[in-house]
């Protein structure tokens, strides 16, 4: 079935394939697909490609080629996707054998001068081979999600990690050489001396990886970061989520036809029909929770903008597959997903602990399960105005503008505020009173000991 739905799938492509190759079987030992709009669009952008990488509870991995670059202007999470990739093995011999047919058949790989990879690319003698011009550097995406996974892994206070998490944003959208160093002195002090080495921070003072990204401006860099984040997302739930690779791209091809002019406005959650799992028996005669989750979905295309509608029902789909209740009490509730556990403030405005929500401000997974639970649907004063379809008509507007140095300086000043109170709310009398001495004195030295300033 899922053979027959990707060569379908393959053979309807309003640009059809240069090449592709499929195995017999469900699983797959090596796939290479191209269409003609790939190739034409790689041969216009081939100086900086971008490699992301996906894996299958199989073990196989898909890569896929992105363009990137200054003269890259497409929009959509998979709009600059080139080539996509399943080797044989993910050994030197499968990635040569890889890279060569991707040669084969694009004679402008010779003018590739940058190469983005992630920190867990090992075979970089292998790409060097095969590209030899070429400079390879870590993608400034790659990194974010790198830091951002040691971030939750480390036992970090929650206002510790918050704080890393939210000054580790604001540097990806302004990684200037002043504001990677602010964050490299930021992760010396909080983060223990023997787990530092795991976070390699000397990255953040390597110069030559910001370079390729730096060219972008702070809504520039917020747009590539989100789309980057709705095209991994969208790779993982459609590919990574399943065992049969033939199935994992007929989902992906799936999602790319039907977003062909891509806009990011459409919605993640609308399954494949041969990705059902065996209770789809039952879906002629909808039962009480199918019918809340299709409520939660009409109330997020209602409320939401298409970005952010998006978003939300990729989460959604997430809670539809993984949703487990653990606990319950009159002002919180506990959501476990899959490997996730976090706390869920239900009275508005909602909140939660998990970093989608805390970057986003959006309805995460979590909350979406605690929805379903209560066979409730979203409102409008679960949602910052910013993302409601009546105040913005495009991810553009809200990323865009208003933006100044002020605002900047005021919302990171706001920033530290806040933590700082929190932090002094929670210490013990003592540490209380040698904090506020230390604030004290600075208050003094700054602005004179003659002025009264409140703390």
């Amino acid at each position: 079935m899922a053979l027959t739905m990707l060569n379908g799938l393959l053979i309807k492509d309003s640009s059809p394939p240069m090449l592709h190759q499929i195995s017999k079987t469900p699983q797959l030992d090596a796939f290479n697909y191209q269409s003609c709009f790939m190739q034409d669009l790689f041969a216009h952008f081939p100086e900086v490609l971008f490699i992301h990488r996906t894996y299958n509870p199989r073990g196989k991995v898909l890569y896929t080629f992105l363009v990137d670059g200054p003269r890259v202007q497409v929009e959509g999470p998979l709009a600059r996707a080139v080539y996509f990739a399943i080797p044989t093995n993910e050994d030197a011999r499968g990635l040569a054998q890889m890279f060569q047919v991707f040669k084969k058949f694009n004679p402008a790989w010779e003018r590739v001068n940058t190469i983005l990879v992630d920190p867990h690319f090992l075979l970089l003698p292998t790409l060097t081979m095969e590209f030899p011009t070429a400079e390879v550097l870590l993608s400034a995406f790659h990194i974010c999600k790198f830091l951002q996974g040691k971030f939750y892994q480390l036992p970090l206070e929650q206002p510790v990690q918050r704080l890393l998490l939210s000054s580790l944003q604001s540097t990806m959208c302004s990684a200037t050489a002043g504001n990677l160093r602010k964050l490299y002195t930021l992760l010396n002090n909080c983060i223990p001396s023997s787990r530092l080495p795991e976070l390699h921070s000397h990255w953040l003072l390597n110069d030559r990886i910001w370079l390729a990204h730096r060219w972008r401006s702070r809504a520039q860099s917020s747009r590539y970061f989100q789309s980057l984040e709705i095209m991994a997302r969208i790779l993982s739930q459609f590919f990574g989520t399943t065992p049969f690779e033939k199935q994992g791209m007929a989902s992906v091809f799936r999602y790319m036809q039907q977003n062909s002019s891509d806009k990011a406005s459409l919605s993640l959650a609308e399954t494949p029909q041969d990705s059902h799992t065996p209770s789809e028996a039952s879906a002629e005669n909808p039962n009480t929770e199918q019918l809340v989750e299709a409520r939660i979905q009409h109330s997020l295309n209602a409320i939401c903008t298409g970005p952010a509608a998006q978003l939300c029902l990729g989460e959604l789909a997430v809670v539809q597959k993984s949703m487990h209740l653990i606990g319950s009490g009159s002002e919180k509730m506990s959501i476990q997903i899959l490997e996730d556990t976090h706390t869920v403030q239900p009275q508005p405005p909602v909140s939660c602990s998990c970093y989608f929500n805390q970057a986003f401000h959006l309805p995460c997974r979590h909350i979406l399960a605690m929805l379903s639970a209560r066979q409730q649907v979203l409102q409008p004063d679960m949602l910052p105005a910013q993302w409601t379809s009546g105040c913005a008509s495009s991810l553009d507007s809200i990323l865009g503008s208003k933006w100044s140095a002020s605002l900047d300086k005021h919302l990171a000043v706001t920033l530290l505020t806040e933590e700082v109170g929190r932090l002094l709310q929670h210490c013990s009398e003592e540490e209380f009173e040698r904090r506020y001495s230390t604030l004290r004195e600075l208050a003094d030295n700054w602005i004179g000991p003659y002025e009264q300033v409140q703390l």
